[in-house]
């Protein structure tokens, strides 16, 4: 009888074991599987379509990723986002990394972004090169991409960033309206709100890919870089899906949800053109190195940041 009961009580402690070994389990698959929500900041430009697109389309859901996407209409806006906490990653470009890192702000660039900018001239300005703005007024956002693509563009067509008039008008919709409306000779945009200029009568003196320039890049501050690792690669996921969906679907079947969801003109559509957008990548040194030499020269920077000071690329190898 005595070896009935221990021979009970020991199938009953196997049993109570094994329960408790499979609820652990259940317990630890359960909390592998919940990932934390992320939040993205986005600027009026091509660079955030893919981010409208993974999230109207579910695929940052497919990932089990919660998403949220905030629109910016200057730079300053979406870096003082970035600077306090309210973002955990921003479409950006690398002269604001660099300005990031001097101001102690601790972020990291992930990879390049697709966008396009352009110099374009006003529908009354007979300018046929960058050097025929000589000494006019020029619109651009001070020490930003946009700036730093401007400069570009002049010392490409012979001139020095001095030789324009470079007037700051900080938000691109006011920018675009300076120059819609002849109040400057020509503004830097990004599409697609230089399509609208386009459209409306403006003309390209020239842009960041003739130049084969792409400064526009993702960052994410470090806290969520190493906090978050698994949701921004399960964004990178998503990200590459909406990659893929732009590649194959004809613009015409997504065009007026981009445009609702971004607030981008009705006048683009039937006029964009989108850039080919590409998997996730990291930036070239060449780039990067390029830009930091432009911010040295300008004493914007107090020193020369490596590559990979300012690059992570664990999630784009």
């Amino acid at each position: 009888m005595r070896k009935i009961v221990m021979l009970v009580i020991t199938v009953a402690l196997l049993l109570v074991m094994t329960g408790c070994a499979n609820d652990k389990k259940e317990n630890t698959a359960q909390k592998q599987g919940q990932l934390q929500s992320i939040t993205i900041g986005l600027m009026p430009d091509v660079d955030s379509i893919p981010f409208i697109i993974a999230q109207e389309k579910g695929y940052f859901k497919e990932e089990g990723l919660n998403v949220t996407l905030k629109q910016f209409k200057s730079a300053m806006e979406r870096d003082s986002a970035l600077q306090s906490g309210n973002l955990d990653g921003a479409v950006s470009d690398m002269l604001a990394e660099a300005f990031a890192k001097k101001g102690g702000f601790d972020t990291v660039i992930t990879s390049l972004t697709n966008g396009s900018y352009k110099l374009i001239a006003n529908k009354n300005e007979t300018a046929a090169s960058v050097r025929d703005l000589q000494g006019k007024d020029v619109a651009i956002s001070k020490n930003t991409i946009i700036e730093y693509v401007t400069d570009r563009i002049a010392a490409e067509g012979g001139l020095s960033a001095n030789d324009l008039n470079k007037t700051v008008i900080p938000q691109i919709p006011a920018r675009l309206e300076m120059l819609q409306n002849n109040k400057i000779a020509a503004a830097t945009l990004p599409d697609p709100l230089a399509t609208v200029a386009i459209k409306n009568g403006g003309h390209v003196i020239n842009t960041s890919e003739q130049l084969g320039i792409n400064p526009g890049v993702m960052i994410f501050t470090s806290k969520a870089v190493n906090d978050k690792e698994k949701e921004i690669q399960a964004m990178y996921r998503a990200y590459s899906k909406a990659v893929d969906y732009l590649a194959r679907e004809p613009m015409d079947s997504y065009i007026d949800l981009v445009i609702e969801k971004t607030g981008f003109p009705k006048e683009i559509k039937g006029a964009l053109v989108l850039p080919q957008y590409k998997k996730p990548t990291a930036p070239p040194k060449k780039e990067v190195d390029d830009v930091i030499a432009w911010l040295q020269a300008r004493q914007l920077i107090d020193k020369k940041y490596e590559y990979t000071e300012l690059v992570d690329t664990r999630f784009v190898r």
